[in-house]
């Protein structure tokens, strides 16, 4: 009797031992978690330590993970969080980016800036309004005034500091309680069973972590290191920018942007604040001249600077003594998707096309535009498969918009290249001086450049009538058999400039994208 309640005693402190310890151990293990959240700076967003390179968490407190906080990111992260997702973005770097591109934004982004409700971003930044182009070739100009007239008085392209435009739109971003902004270089895509969970990534301070939302999008830039996971990336590299900055100059239209047709390709000029003009100059192939050796100065200074307008000679030379010159690749990169459940790809890491025309930022913003309103009528993304299929009619609906704006960018920059082929500079030539005519001649490209009308079918038009106009100018007053084979080129040269760019953006899309059944799609039944 003794010994059985002696036996019964022991087990009692036994079993209370045991209930201390495994309660300890959830309150210890509730403290790691909520410390390990305050440390990663991201109130509301678990986030899960990665072991042995696994990711150990079935928690999402995210319906959208944005990698990312560039132009595209961050005026996404806005948008989807104004819409009342709760949203986590993972940027690499927060500080204010020093770029050399994404300074032009044309009236067609200006008006989805006022669609998306940022258009305050490009306020107390120093922007100044851009009112179109001005085109020099030979001594000889010509002034493009983009054809606002239809137009709130407000709207035109801006002209700014790419990193003080992002930085406000972190900040309007980062305004909205729901959208968490955290630094952290994404590393790779959680992925189960063909669907893509979240992500990994590290900390600013070397952390590994995984974060989990029913749907992330990938807007990491150019250099992107998530793209192949999510696309065929076919990437070309004709040339490269080199930039400067010139102080205190006057350009010889004000508030417009400049073009020169140079030899071997074009030099830009536009306004970035009241004080500063951007000089881009294009450099063709994959590499610039050495700066360290001095050849890139030596070549600005003695192959460029005789092109340039003479009111900017002083102010170019200037900053070329400075030395702040950077430079980048010009890349091109038609999209190609490949879709998969759980994750959507945006930005300069979808789809890319040569900065001469200043388009990337239009067809970005264009493409978060089209991306809410798909968004808007789902309450719940975490039917992956669902969600992919009906995703899909994204790629489909913003080919006409963003395939014109690419097209345009690659054709006109090979056709503004200097050649020594005849029929190439007869092209060259027959641009300028169609553009030089004015009235329907000039608003018709521009309205296409501008983003104002990105019709593909008005895009071919005008690029086949330059063609023609081309090939009258050589016939008239007297045709010969060598004026006349130089026509029946210049018309092959054009067929073989425009139709590979369009074959590459895909013609059904295109022209005819409402045969393509996904145009079609409409939202999942049980979101």
């Amino acid at each position: 009797m003794l010994l059985d309640q002696y036996i019964i005693g022991v087990g009692g402190v036994i079993a209370l031992l045991l209930t201390v310890t495994f309660v300890w151990n959830i309150r210890s293990s509730k403290r790691r978690e909520n410390k390990c959240s305050s440390e990663n700076g991201v109130p509301g967003v678990t986030t899960t330590a990665v072991f042995a390179g696994e990711c150990r968490s079935d928690v999402t407190s995210s319906d959208v993970i944005i990698v990312g906080a560039g132009v595209a990111g961050a005026a996404l992260a806005h948008t989807l969080g104004k819409d009342g997702r709760r949203v986590h973005v993972i940027e690499r770097d927060l500080a204010e980016p020093d770029r050399i591109v994404g300074e032009l934004l044309q009236p067609g982004g200006y008006l989805k800036l006022i669609d998306l409700g940022l258009v305050d971003c490009v306020e107390n930044i120093d922007a100044q309004r851009v009112f179109g182009y001005a085109l020099f070739k030979d001594g000889k100009n010509t002034k493009l005034s983009y054809p606002l007239e239809k137009f709130h008085h407000d709207v035109s392209g801006r002209g700014f500091h790419n990193g003080r435009f992002i930085q406000r739109m972190r900040e309007k971003a980062a305004s909205l309680p729901n959208v968490q902004l955290e630094q952290g270089a994404v590393t790779s895509l959680v992925e189960e069973n063909g669907i893509i969970k979240g992500v990994r990534y590290k900390t600013k301070a070397g952390q590994e972590l995984c974060a989990y939302a029913p749907l992330t999008i990938v807007c990491d830039g150019c250099f992107s290191n998530l793209r192949r996971s999510l696309c065929k990336p076919k990437i070309d590299q004709p040339s490269c920018f080199v930039g400067l900055v010139l102080e205190n100059c006057q350009l010889p239209y004000e508030n417009h942007g400049h073009v020169v047709l140079g030899d071997p390709s074009p030099i830009l000029f536009y306004p970035i604040s009241s004080t500063e003009v951007r000089c881009l100059v294009d450099v063709p192939g994959e590499k610039v001249p050495s700066v360290a050796s001095g050849e890139l100065a030596k070549y600005l200074k003695t192959v460029v600077a005789p092109q340039i307008p003479p009111q900017l000679y002083d102010a170019f030379f200037t900053a070329i003594d400075k030395g702040s010159i950077k430079s980048m690749p010009n890349k091109s990169m038609p999209a190609a998707p490949l879709p998969k459940p759980g994750a959507l790809l945006m930005g300069d890491a979808f789809n890319m096309r040569h900065p001469l025309t200043g388009g990337g930022m239009t067809v970005a913003l264009a493409d978060i535009v089209l991306l809410r309103d798909l968004l808007r009528p789902l309450k719940d993304l975490n039917d992956a498969t669902s969600l992919c299929r009906y995703l899909e009619s994204f790629y489909t609906l913003r080919k006409p918009v963003a395939s014109t704006i690419n097209t345009l960018a690659g054709a006109l920059y090979k056709v503004f290249r200097a050649s020594p082929d005849q029929a190439r500079k007869e092209m060259r030539q027959a641009c300028f001086d169609y553009l030089s005519l004015g009235g329907v001649f000039s608003n018709g490209p521009i309205s296409l450049l501008s983003g104002l009308n990105p019709k593909p079918l008005s895009l071919v038009l005008h690029f086949f009538a330059v063609a023609i106009y081309g090939v009258g100018r050589l016939l008239l007053p007297f045709p010969s058999p060598k004026r006349l084979w130089i026509g029946a080129r210049l018309i092959s040269g054009a067929s073989g400039i425009i139709f590979p760019i369009i074959k590459a953006e895909g013609v059904r899309k295109m022209f005819f994208p409402a045969i393509v059944p996904a145009y079609y799609r409409v939202p999942p039944v049980n979101s």
